[in-house]
């Protein structure tokens, strides 16, 4: 065996190390992911099927976190705000099995009892190509300064992607719930850090939609972990065919 075969054969040798450490440790990887994706879908579901809890008061809004409180449902009574509302556009959503196809969020501030302000996202509110005065009609009937009773869930602050498109502030349109972005831009003033994703009270003309919510997260982790681990195995049976189809190494005569 010549020199370079011999350094060709440690060369690929390595490279079928690497990509077996690489594919059993991407396979582990989403073994790991697949055990917290259930105990988080078991965590939510409970949080889900949970009777309302009160709204903690803002002296514990602090201490809360999505770790711990995403999805918890809580029951209180606040004011609609006589403020701009924002519209947050949807596809779908993954949490809502009744809702499909395009829309926008409808998110409001509202005044609780105790002078906190905590924004709602009152429901789905079909057909984002509307124009946008229908948008406030369809909001309009929610704004009527008396006290409301508010069912709901509590949700967190979403961070915009590098590809999600910047809000247009003139029509008031996000793509992604941040809340906080938008009181600051709609001068809604300080508001919670959470927002409430409303369970009830339904509209009438049930515009904007509100509506329980459901885990539906997926769960593809043990099909990826199988494709992966399926890669290492082709990767080392590979090298072994190519292995032995190399030429064998001449012994000289003595």
């Amino acid at each position: 065996m010549t020199g370079g075969n011999a350094r060709g054969r440690r060369g690929f040798a390595v490279f079928t190390l690497v990509m077996v450490a690489l594919f059993v440790g991407l396979g582990v990887w989403q073994l790991q992911r697949r055990l917290a994706k259930h105990a988080l879908i078991a965590a939510l579901t409970e949080r889900l099927a949970a009777a309302p809890v009160p709204l903690p008061p803002a002296s514990q809004w602090g201490g809360l976190t999505a770790a711990s409180d995403e999805f918890r449902r809580v029951g209180f009574v606040a004011t609609y705000a006589r403020r701009p509302d924002a519209m947050v556009y949807s596809s779908g959503s993954a949490v809502r099995a009744d809702i499909s196809g395009p829309g926008t969020w409808a998110f409001l501030p509202a005044a609780l009892t105790s002078g906190e302000t905590v924004v709602i996202n009152a429901g789905f509110v079909p057909n984002t190509m509307q124009e946008r005065s229908a948008e406030d009609r369809a909001v309009a009937p929610l704004i009527t300064d008396r006290p409301v009773t508010l069912t709901g869930y509590l949700r967190f602050p979403q961070s915009a992607g590098l590809l999600t498109p910047a809000e247009n502030t003139a029509k008031r349109l996000w793509f992604v719930r941040d809340h906080r972005a938008m009181a600051h831009a709609l001068g809604w003033g300080a508001v919670a850090p959470f927002y409430v994703d409303l369970e009830t009270p339904v509209p009438d003309n049930a515009i904007p939609k509100p509506g329980p919510l459901e885990v539906h997260l997926p769960d593809d982790h043990m099909q990826y972990a199988i494709t992966w681990f399926a890669l290492a195995g082709a990767v080392v049976i590979a090298f072994a065919v190519w292995m032995r189809a190399q030429p064998r190494a001449v012994r000289p005569h003595t």
